[in-house]
């Protein structure tokens, strides 16, 4: 059975273009469009890996990220932050929230498949 990846996104390109990549890969890819969504969905489905975006609607990356992190059943989940917002002081504030790594959009989807499978290993 292939690994699971949930990308949460409020931009619609950005989330197509991370599944079709990661879905290209063989990986199973869910789809949120902001935070309560993504929390519903990992919550049900509890997948591999999580791409959060740090600015989303009805709940921001960071705090998602925080809520997973104070619950038993997602709080070892690997969570990767992706973001516009390059500064210094939002990577530190993604990793003080609880993010393994933090990725600055534009990315590079070679690289972010080569993390991908550092992190999961192959799709199955």
């Amino acid at each position: 059975m292939p690994k699971t990846i949930l990308v949460a996104d409020d931009e619609p390109y950005v989330l197509r273009s991370l599944e079709f990549i990661l879905k290209k890969e063989g990986y199973r890819v869910l789809t949120a469009t902001d935070g309560q969504d993504a929390l519903e969905k990992i919550r049900q489905e509890l997948p591999d890996l999580v791409f959060l975006d740090i600015q989303m609607p009805r709940m921001d990356g960071n705090t998602l990220c925080q809520t997973l992190r104070k619950e038993p059943t997602t709080r070892d989940l690997r969570i990767i932050m992706i973001t516009a917002k390059g500064q210094e002081a939002d990577r530190l504030q993604a990793l003080e929230s609880g993010a393994d790594e933090f990725i600055t959009k534009p990315y590079s989807p070679r690289k972010l498949v080569e993390r991908v499978r550092e992190i999961l290993g192959p799709s199955a």
